[in-house]
């Protein structure tokens, strides 16, 4: 690639807005990199759909991203990372494609002074086991134990973060994480875009001797260290430009995005696209 490249913008995409956490993250660790955002709303939620449907959905909505000329495709959709990164880079070698699961997963075995990590996430994605396989990959001695906490997206959706309600249902739900004192968890991995909404709860709940793990920050981090090894860093002086792109329900996705996101998002800015006639190569 050549230094021109550095001017073109990253790609993102997701099953809806969970995914506007990374995007967030990418804002503030690379300011000025142009960004697109692609949220599949048409089709959320992802992790109620078999792994071939969400291939299928992940190689579309990638080609509409590379249709845009991006210098990075990031899959910020924790289903869509545990099951289509490998066919995404079969299908693009020329292009850096990164998930949001290998980078949530190598920054719990940094931070984990006892191997004892858990990980929350959608029923998908605690199923397909693509957190624990990823972090004992990298630590084999490592204890993993993974809890699915669905209600948490619907929670963090309709903007419910804090509160003496939100704190009963996110302890109701993390509970089997709690269970064993003896074998107590050093380290969390928020294993859904949707979760870090929620921080605040699910660190009054598991404790101060738990570490969160936000893998829209840790791909954020890892997104940079990628540009910078391949010389790829956007140095314009201005802010960077975001685009953002929908499957289905433009109005909702503005209204809904201000859970997720820390900059104001207006209908106007949001592009309605058809990404199911994309031929994938």
């Amino acid at each position: 690639m050549s230094k021109l490249d550095a001017d073109l913008p990253i790609g993102v995409f997701d099953s809806g807005v969970g995914g506007l956490t990374v995007l967030n993250a990418l804002r503030k660790a690379m300011p000025h990199e142009n960004l697109v955002y692609l949220g599949d709303t048409a089709r959320v939620p992802y992790g109620t759909k078999s792994s071939v449907s969400v291939i299928r959905y992940a190689e579309q909505a990638a080609a509409a991203l590379i249709e845009r000329n991006i210098k990075l495709l990031v899959v910020a959709c924790n289903t869509a990372s545990a099951v289509a990164i490998e066919p995404l880079q079969n299908l693009y070698p020329q292009l850096k494609v990164m998930g949001v699961v290998g980078p949530g997963a190598e920054a719990s075995c940094k931070v984990s002074a006892a191997g004892r990590i858990g990980v929350i996430a959608t029923e998908s994605t605690v199923n397909n086991n693509a957190y624990q396989n990823a972090i004992l990959h990298l630590n084999p001695s490592a204890s993993v134990t993974a809890q699915p906490c669905s209600l948490f997206v619907a929670l963090a959706e309709e903007g419910w973060h804090s509160g003496e309600l939100v704190e009963s249902i996110v302890s109701e739900c993390l509970k089997p994480l709690k269970a064993d004192e003896s074998e107590s968890l050093d380290t969390l991995v928020l294993g859904c875009t949707h979760f870090p909404a929620l921080k605040g709860a699910i660190s009054h709940v598991m404790g101060k001797g738990v570490t969160l793990v936000d893998s829209a920050e840790t791909t954020a981090k890892a997104v940079e260290k990628s540009l910078n090894e391949n010389e790829l860093i956007n140095h314009q002086s201005d802010r960077g430009a975001v685009q953002f792109l929908v499957t289905d329900g433009p109005e909702r996705f503005a209204r809904v995005a201000a859970n997720f996101y820390d900059e104001d998002i207006y209908l106007p800015e949001i592009q309605l696209v058809d990404i199911q006639h994309f031929n994938v190569p």
